[in-house]
């Protein structure tokens, strides 16, 4: 089996590592030439990952031609708002038949579209073609080749197994599963979840707080997901509570830390300016809001997210928001 990994940030380059170890050859394809040189000749990706030393397996080009000649696996690793743009460039050159895969945790703005739902709609393709990697993927973690499980979720139970197969290492545990949607939403959700725990971090809030923030978090994501047919065991697992628990705990996050500087006084523009890469749950906190409300969801830790975001709310008045709501039972619907 041949891959081709578009998008050289620090998940693609360390999701490429991981399809090389699994034994798939691998080219992975940066959009500038600059980074594909020292990929290809130094093994190392001294943008985003700095002095790891990367498998020398691992092949790359800035040619996205040569990255998809005879591919059988696509992976798509580049920003989710510019995914729809990127795929209308590559569209002629994938080959007819690949398994499409996403590692993107983020709604579309504008179209409110998942990510499969956007390669389905550019690409043409089926459902049964097009898979999601999700899970506690922090890739500063999983490039140094520490332990951890993920799911691959695919329509087509074949489909899941072909990419289990293609990135299965010792270190690399992926699990199958069919809820593409379920493994969508839980991954664009937790970043949002994220930024509250930040922004509670930054303002010295305990780890009570950040407890309740994950669980209710947790609440918010299984209740849209209900409402949009996912599984409601899905959130249970590695793409719900394990990738929301990471995302939410680790300082590698780069929405969490995007919280933290929102926390310390930042503008929405200097968080984001202090990241070197990007926060996916800013774009996408404002789509997600306009599902849950379409279906009569609530998502308060959403709404008051959106608020400081894109409202200017002081981060002291959305934590008092929260706790001023009214009692409710800990389970209830819409």
């Amino acid at each position: 089996m041949k891959a081709a990994v578009l998008g050289a940030g620090s998940w693609g380059t360390t999701f490429a590592q991981v399809l090389c170890d699994a034994g798939t050859r691998t080219t992975l394809c940066s959009r500038r030439p600059q980074l594909a040189a020292a990929l290809a000749e130094r093994h190392e990706n001294p943008e985003y990952l700095p002095g790891i030393a990367l498998t020398p397996a691992l092949e790359a080009t800035a040619d996205p031609m040569d990255a998809l000649a005879h591919a059988d696996l696509v992976v798509f690793a580049v920003p989710a708002q510019s995914l729809r743009t990127n795929l209308i460039a590559w569209a002629p050159l994938i080959p007819a038949g690949a398994l499409l895969v996403s590692l993107l945790k983020g709604i579309e703005l504008g179209t409110c579209a998942r990510m499969s739902e956007v390669i389905t709609e550019v690409l043409d393709a089926d459902a049964d073609r097009i898979a999601v990697v999700g899970g506690p993927n922090l890739a500063g973690e999983i490039i140094r080749r520490q332990f951890t499980a993920a799911v691959v979720a695919c329509a087509s139970p074949a489909g899941a197994l072909a990419l289990q197969g293609a990135c299965h290492t010792p270190y690399f545990r992926p699990y199958t599963n069919t809820d593409v949607t379920g493994c969508e939403l839980g991954g664009a959700v937790k970043n949002i979840i994220a930024i509250a725990v930040g922004i509670a971090v930054a303002m010295g809030l305990g780890d009570n707080t950040k407890a309740t923030l994950i669980t209710r978090g947790l609440a918010e994501m299984a209740r849209l997901g209900s409402a949009l047919g996912a599984e409601p065991q899905t959130f249970a697992g590695l793409a719900g509570m394990g990738d929301l628990v990471a995302t939410c705990s680790s300082p590698l996050s780069r929405n969490r830390t995007f919280g933290e500087n929102l926390g310390r006084g930042m503008t929405v523009t200097q968080a984001a300016a202090a990241l070197s890469q990007t926060a996916e749950g800013v774009a996408s906190c404002g789509p997600v809001l306009e599902l849950a409300r379409a279906r009569g969801v609530e998502m308060p830790i959403t709404e008051v997210v959106e608020a400081v975001m894109r409202d200017g709310l002081p981060v002291t008045q959305a934590a008092s928001m929260l706790a001023s709501r009214s009692a409710k039972p800990e389970w209830y619907g819409p």
